[in-house]
């Protein structure tokens, strides 16, 4: 039997603000937004086509929870988001002031940049060869 991952959880400050973010700015698709309690909801995001692995925004819920906003993965990058066109992507995300932490590059593997979301989590946007 196939399996594959859903979703992977992304701490954030609050719901509203990552949604924006995602959805507003980087024309992620809102997929789910489902009211769990009076402070927790379900909030999955995915870039547009992704047809399964979706990031589930999960507002910090402790002191524990919000130390780690934006250092998930330590200092490296956390997230690859994979694209077909890099040109094109690349200049929209400048466009809508993302924050790029170096130019763009060419790997064995294909064009790779790194940027940072406004959480800290540090992504690679990246075109495979």
């Amino acid at each position: 039997m196939p399996q594959f991952i859903s979703a992977i959880s992304l701490i954030v400050p609050d719901y509203d603000p990552a949604i924006e973010f995602y959805v507003g700015l980087m024309g992620f698709e809102l997929i789910e937004d489902t009211e769990i309690s009076e402070d927790k909801r379900w909030v999955l995001v995915a870039p547009p086509g992704s047809t399964e692995t979706r990031l589930l925004l999960a507002r910090a819920a402790n002191e524990a929870q919000e130390e780690v906003i934006g250092e998930q993965a330590g200092d490296r990058v956390l997230l690859f988001l994979e694209t077909y066109d890099f040109e094109t992507d690349y200049a929209i995300m400048q466009r809508a002031g993302v924050l790029f932490l170096e130019e763009p590059r060419e790997e064995s593997y294909g064009m790779v940049v790194k940027w940072v979301d406004p959480f800290g989590n540090k992504w690679d946007l990246i075109e495979r060869y």
